[in-house]
């Protein structure tokens, strides 16, 4: 067990025949007594703040591992986010892809559509053309044959009135 300042003090000493001055060691001894006290409160005060600052370290250290860990979960976070959007975005293009293709699929039937109804107005234009053209010329034999020279010599009749 180490020695306090009460022990120092009350320590005896056994008297001989020339001995020490014996004011000059309980000076000393009381000289000793104030500095192992000032170091007893100076190992205190080191201590606490020893205590202080391993509490505040350990508490540092917390923080610490909290920040790390949210910045591991926010950078995992991003990673995801950041997955996601690639993941969405490739499919919008897909999407887009395939309305792109329906499009033009659908314009491409319906382009087929109209080439066909147009080719079907040709043909029957056609037809309607020769059979005009039949009807027209039907006419005109008609208007070169003889029979209409006889209804322009026939005099007119006379209409009653």
């Amino acid at each position: 067990m180490p020695l306090s300042p009460l022990d120092i003090h009350n320590k005896e000493f056994s008297r001989r025949l020339r001995g020490y001055d014996e004011d000059e060691v309980n000076e000393f001894l009381d000289q000793i007594i104030k500095d192992y006290e000032a170091m007893i409160r100076e190992n205190k005060e080191l201590q606490n703040q020893l205590a202080t600052m391993q509490e505040k370290l350990g508490h540092f250290a917390n923080i610490e591992e909290t920040l790390s860990k949210t910045i591991i979960v926010a950078q995992e976070a991003a990673d995801e986010l950041k997955n996601n959007a690639k993941k969405e975005a490739q499919l919008i293009v897909k999407e887009a892809e395939k309305n792109a293709d329906r499009i033009i699929n659908d314009s491409l039937a319906k382009s087929r559509k109209v080439a066909l109804e147009v080719e079907e107005l040709k043909k029957q234009a056609a037809i309607y053309r020769a059979r005009f053209r039949a009807l027209v010329e039907t006419q005109l034999d008609l208007l070169g044959k003889d029979g209409w020279d006889s209804l322009d010599t026939r005099e007119p009749k006379e209409i009653e009135a």
